[in-house]
């Protein structure tokens, strides 16, 4: 059993070349074979015609003594029968190969008619005519002595076919390995990728065709694949640190009550940090398994129109203990705007919005939220004048557990995943998001959705 593709590929490419060549040698065979056996047929006609038209206008001469002289009798086997039935030979020497004369052949040119064999093959033709000699008749035969040009014709045609396939054989090999060479290499880049070696790079810019676009795509997968480990890395490395931290935390002062007797204030104080570090980790998880959740293709969506100026104002009221502590004005322009959208997901999108501006305003700031009915889309803005957001983290601040400000992260117990999942929940609407921000003068993130009900 033929594994290898090389290997089929050549034996394929063989055998349709030799399966070609035998149909070609067949056809031109036979097509030479007609084309011979008219070209045979109308110079024997000849000859016999210039045989006895020229005797016939001879004088008195001897049929024997003028068919030994012509010269033209040498590429024949002329046999001669008179009317007594004898048979007198000229020309080539009959051989095993030579056709017989039928006796009625004989006896049907004795009565003054002519006769053809109508033999397709050259080396089977008779042909016989009529001729007089000094008053008697007699019946002339004309065979071909031998078929050298046509066998040598025919030796030629093989020989040329034999060329053709080995020259053709050895031209498919190199056409072969030119082929599957590509293949090979990315099944060796294969390799190496289910080894964890993403670094494949299959420059084939200068091939044009099925493979050269085959190699362009496998090395762009390859760049792909290489990114998602390096993010899944990444994850689990941001994961690992971001449960490992609050776990410290937590066995470390579990240790210390257990270990030590200590005042009141100060066991309530150890208790508080254990609470905290202990919903911090409650929140890690339930963000890990909303993200894990809105990028599965199960996740709940239920579009329905509602009134969204409405909702920003019941998300900023539930939010009113944080920026009334923080003294923070609040200038809002929600006009009367209806969109088709899933509610529950979109009331996240601005919570983690309005809290990261109500985090990262200074006292006594200012937050302004405005709404703004497009043709058919909905923009909401939402600025504060906050510690700004410097370029380089702008790139990144929608990638998991990124933080711009990790001290005032760790402060407030985030986890860099708020934004993420606002990204997620945005996109899943075939909405954008956008930041705009410098360092010191405040942050604006623009929000676009559709207002016609977007398919999951």
């Amino acid at each position: 059993m033929i594994r290898s593709l090389y290997s089929r590929v050549v034996v394929t490419f063989l055998g349709a070349v030799l399966l070609g060549l035998i149909a070609a040698f067949f056809a031109a065979n036979y097509w030479f074979q007609d084309q011979f056996s008219t070209a045979i047929r109308e110079e024997m006609h000849k000859a016999a015609l210039d045989l006895t038209e020229t005797y016939a206008h001879t004088v008195d001469m001897d049929l024997d003594a003028y068919l030994k002289g012509r010269a033209a009798v040498h590429g024949y086997v002329i046999t001669v029968y008179d009317s007594a039935g004898e048979i007198s030979e000229y020309g080539a020497m009959p051989d095993r190969h030579t056709p017989e004369i039928p006796p009625e052949a004989a006896a049907l040119v004795l009565q003054n008619h002519s006769y053809d064999n109508s033999q397709p093959s050259p080396d089977r033709l008779i042909l016989g005519y009529p001729i007089v000699s000094k008053g008697s008749h007699y019946a002339l035969f004309l065979r071909l002595a031998f078929m050298k040009p046509a066998n040598d014709l025919r030796r030629v045609l093989l020989t040329s076919l034999a060329i053709v396939l080995f020259t053709g054989s050895v031209l498919i090999l190199i056409a072969a390995r030119y082929l599957v060479q590509p293949l090979k290499l990315m099944t060796r880049a294969t390799q190496r990728i289910a080894k964890g070696d993403f670094n494949i790079n299959l420059n084939w810019k200068q091939r044009k065709d099925e493979l050269g676009e085959l190699a362009d795509n496998f090395s762009h997968m390859a760049s792909e694949l290489k990114q998602m480990e390096r993010m899944r890395q990444d994850f689990v490395s941001n994961v690992s640190h971001e449960i490992q931290s609050p776990l410290t935390s937590i066995a470390g002062f579990s240790k210390v009550l257990r270990s030590r007797d200590m005042p009141p204030d100060e066991r309530n104080h150890y208790l508080d940090i254990i609470r905290d570090e202990t919903e911090r980790l409650s929140r890690l998880s339930e963000n890990l398994l909303k993200l894990a959740s809105l990028e599965s293709e199960h996740h709940p969506f239920h579009p329905h129109t509602f009134d969204l100026d409405e909702q920003l104002r019941r998300v900023i009221v539930s939010l009113e203990p944080q920026w009334s502590a923080k003294e923070l004005e609040l200038d809002l322009q929600l006009p009367a705007v209806k969109i088709a959208a899933d509610e529950d997901q979109l009331s996240q999108v601005w919570m983690n919005l309005l809290g990261n501006a109500i985090k990262f305003t200074p006292d006594q700031g200012k937050i302004s939220a405005s709404l703004k009915p497009l043709t058919d889309r909905v923009r909401v803005s939402i600025r504060d004048n906050g510690i700004g957001i410097s370029p380089e983290d702008q790139k990144h601040i929608f990638d998991r557990f990124y933080k711009a400000d990790r001290s005032r992260h760790r402060e407030d117990g985030g986890n860099g995943l708020g934004l993420a999942i606002v990204k997620k929940i945005v996109d899943l609407h075939h909405g954008t998001i956008e930041v705009r921000s410098e360092p010191g003068q405040g942050t604006t993130f623009i929000v676009t959705l559709p207002s016609i009900p977007a398919e999951r």
